[in-house]
């Protein structure tokens, strides 16, 4: 017992050093969030030195366990912890938040010991839900996830979600810490220390709930012990904190949060020294890692035999994509398709034919959605495909723009998009979302018009680096190209072509099928267009797009089923800024309404007939 004794001791004095670095590294950088570092100084000195099992000298090895700060703007601890712990010099702390460093405001992937930037509150859970699924389930490995929650993030619903996701699954590798320090960013949380009802929240989510003092590291260390000793749940230790624990005459109080200490900070650097025997440097006795996880390779990956459709035959390119999901799950066990309960919808519940444990059901949660197939990609251990109603992916933007911020690769299959879905009406018409994926830094946004152009879709995007989405249709339409058709990231194809054309024409998904019909009632009218497939909206093929205009007179049609605003057109009429082209959109203008597709695509501007008159017009300008 003295061993573990003197072993508590150190781990206050960790704390403690813990929280004098992080004074240090927010008064050297003039801003941060000190008081809310100080809460979990105990929580990060005992996970980081006694609890998890992790090489120092590999971060992000295969077999260690994962710690996921959902508080990201706690980020100077964590830090702090690591470079206590030999991942970097500790002095670089004073570094926090230069353009120089990557030790940024919140955590980013920039640093070697990140998996996910963090920050904005309440999606940590659900990436670390996703790691641990795949721990559990896939890597069947010993590792354990760790996610540390902030009480105020705890009002945001994808915390919920999360919970529900953990305890469904009986994630119990995953450890939950809620440091529940009373104090938000303007004031007291709605729930402040009643521990009580925090219990009953999260013990009625079917979660082990361990409330414990979080400053207590032998409270801690037991609560860690048993929340690995606990089988069949997940774990929740929900840690009474206090904000700016130590700091002296700031402890508990309102208005420092996100407040460097500034010249209170001497005083009470002098306060924390003088409560600690061991000033540092720390010899670590961290648990030894247990090397179990798999080796995996999800590189190249190809679909399992070629597309076998023939030209002229009706598929819609959501059946396609499903199909094409399943070949390359064939070819690679760690291919994952995730749903959020339409998977009959979008077909991704093909892939369960093939293994239906490369299958995870998210449930009517799109926000947890995403971040489970964030952290499920994390450290290569899968190529992740999440699907569900294009529109339905909006309400998860923010949960998709952190992961480009996470460096993520993780893909996104929207279907059931524009008015062409029909009679469901406006709120289930994916209109919006190629400006949200369009603007998402590093994206790759494909259109498939086919369904031999959607497998090549999804098997490019099972090898491309970065946030990829696919966009894909519900009506069946005509198979347009060869099951040999080469296609390219950010090539676009011609589809029908003569010297007489006098318009460049440019469709995609259905459209590009109402843009074809068009040119046989022009032809009856002996004008001729020229129809381009884009494939990708992003990257888009700028280079061919100017060549086919200044062939057809420097005039363009774009016919899209999206809202002007972010679509096809504007990506067109970008790519050609500095051209001297007229360009004519034909877009969904207004909210439209319920009906037959068809005859939605004609009153919204956007079928055959639309083009027909658009074409008219413009090769008399």
């Amino acid at each position: 017992m003295a061993d573990y004794s003197k072993k508590f001791k150190e781990l206050r004095d960790i704390a403690n050093k813990l929280r004098i670095d992080s004074i240090n590294a927010t008064n050297a950088s003039n801003s941060g969030h000190p008081t809310s570092c100080a809460s979990m100084a105990e929580i990060m000195s005992v996970l980081f030195f006694h609890t998890m099992k992790y090489k120092v000298s590999e971060p992000l090895h295969k077999s260690n366990d994962r710690f996921v700060l959902s508080k990201g703007h706690a980020a100077p601890i964590l830090y702090s912890a690591v470079a206590e712990a030999g991942f970097f010099p500790v002095e670089d702390l004073l570094n926090l938040r230069k353009l120089s460093s990557d030790l940024e405001g919140h955590p980013t992937p920039r640093l070697n010991f990140i998996d996910v930037a963090t920050g904005s509150l309440g999606q940590g859970l659900s990436v670390g839900c996703g790691m641990a699924y795949v721990g559990k389930y896939f890597d069947q490995a010993a590792y354990r996830t760790f996610v540390l929650l902030g009480d105020g993030e705890c009002a945001e619903g994808s915390v919920w979600e999360a919970l529900n996701f953990a305890s469904f699954y009986k994630l119990d590798n995953l450890c939950i810490i809620c440091d529940v320090n009373r104090l938000g960013q303007s004031g007291p949380t709605s729930l402040g220390h009643n521990m009580d009802v925090y219990r009953s929240r999260f013990e009625a989510f079917g979660v082990n709930a361990i409330v414990v003092d979080g400053h207590d590291v032998v409270e801690l260390a037991k609560a860690f012990a048993e929340a690995e000793a606990t089988k069949g749940k997940p774990t929740a230790i929900i840690a009474k904190t206090f904000k700016g624990h130590g700091l002296i005459g700031i402890e508990d109080m309102e208005n420092w949060h996100g407040k460097p200490l500034g010249d209170k900070a001497g005083n009470i650097i002098n306060n924390l020294y003088s409560q600690m025997q061991n000033k540092g440097p720390y010899k670590l006795d961290i648990p030894l890692v247990v090397d179990d996880a798999p080796d995996v390779n999800i590189t190249n990956v190809k679909l399992h035999e070629p597309p076998k459709y023939k030209k002229g035959e009706l598929v819609a390119t959501r059946l396609a994509y499903g199909t094409a999901l399943a070949s390359i799950a064939k070819s690679n066990d760690r291919v994952v398709a995730l749903d959020g309960d339409t998977k009959n919808s979008t077909f991704s519940d093909k892939i369960m034919s093939v293994n239906p444990k490369q299958h995870i059901e998210c449930f009517i949660a799109e926000q947890n959605l995403v971040g489970v197939a964030i952290g499920a990609a994390c450290r290569n251990r899968s190529i992740t495909f999440a699907s569900t109603f294009a529109t339905f992916f909006t309400r998860a933007f923010d949960q998709i723009r952190v992961a480009a911020i996470s460096m993520s690769n993780t893909n996104f299959v929207g279907s059931h998009c524009g008015v062409s879905i029909g009679e469901d009406g406006p709120s289930q018409m994916g209109l919006e979302d190629l400006a949200l994926f369009r603007s998402i830094p590093g994206s790759t946004v494909f259109y498939p018009s086919d369904a031999v152009s959607c497998a090549r879709a999804v098997e490019f995007a099972a090898n491309t680096k970065g946030i990829c989405y696919i966009r894909t249709s519900r009506p069946n339409t005509a198979v347009l190209y060869e099951n040999t058709q080469e296609f390219q990231i950010g090539k676009s194809l011609i589809v029908k072509e003569s010297k007489q054309d006098k318009v460049l024409v440019i469709g995609a998904g259905v459209t590009l099928h109402e843009a074809l019909r068009a040119a046989e009632q022009l032809e009856k009218s002996n004008i001729k267009i020229r129809v381009m497939d884009l494939f990708t909206v992003k990257p888009i093929d700028a280079e061919s797009i100017k060549k086919h205009a200044e062939q057809c007179n420097g005039k363009i049609i774009v016919v899209e089923e999206h809202y002007p605003q972010g679509g096809v057109g504007e990506a067109v009429s970008s790519a050609c800024a500095m051209s001297k082209f007229l360009i004519k959109i034909l877009a969904v203008n207004e909210v439209p309404r319920s009906g037959p597709p068809q005859k939605l695509l004609e009153k919204y501007g956007i079928d055959a007939g639309s083009v027909v008159k658009a074409v008219e017009e413009i090769i008399k300008l």
